[in-house]
């Protein structure tokens, strides 16, 4: 009876708690409480990956061609960004996203156009056929993630949500500086 007891009070085991408990029985001289976190937010990556992926091949894309154009549409009419601000929006080099607009140009999802004021420069603009996957894509990728974040309530998302902003904005200042 004790048994049960305590198997109802101690939250389940994950692969990362087998490992901390490793670390501690061959090391217990090392500080391994970052290892809660950063292994856990790099093992739902390979998760969230692999989940993402699955909506995003049955169209033919690739999450990062996603984010091209969902930085397109969220533009606004009509849907298009110069080059260096698409950059900047995709928080890519120049390299990747010249690499990105000209696969997703090749598939006829986006095109670019000359920009008038600089010569070197261009616009890159979502088409209709882009426009339109990108709106049957969009509503199943979101029912996607909402499934993801499925076994957490509202006040834990929003908590959640709160702590990886905290967090970000600490790696998002350092790399500004």
């Amino acid at each position: 009876m004790t048994r049960r007891i305590c198997e109802k009070l101690e939250p389940p085991r994950d692969k990362v708690d087998h490992v901390i408990a490793e670390w501690a029985k061959e090391r217990p001289d090392l500080e391994t409480a970052p290892v809660a976190i950063v292994a856990r937010v790099g093992r739902l990556q390979i998760f969230l990956d692999a989940a993402l992926a699955r909506v995003f091949d049955r169209y033919d894309i690739t999450r990062a061609d996603f984010d091209v154009l969902a930085a397109l549409r969220r533009s606004g009419a009509p849907y298009r960004l110069p080059q260096k601000l698409l950059m900047r929006a995709l928080m890519r080099t120049s390299g990747t996203t010249s690499f990105r607009v000209d696969r997703l140009e090749r598939a006829g999802l986006v095109r670019r156009d000359p920009d008038p004021e600089d010569a070197r420069g261009a616009f890159v603009r979502l088409t209709r056929k882009g426009e339109r996957l990108f709106n049957a894509v969009a509503p199943e990728h979101l029912a996607n993630e909402e499934e993801m974040l499925g076994a957490l309530s509202a006040a834990e998302r929003e908590a959640l949500a709160s702590l990886l902003r905290k967090l970000l904005l600490t790696f998002e200042s350092r790399d500004r500086a």
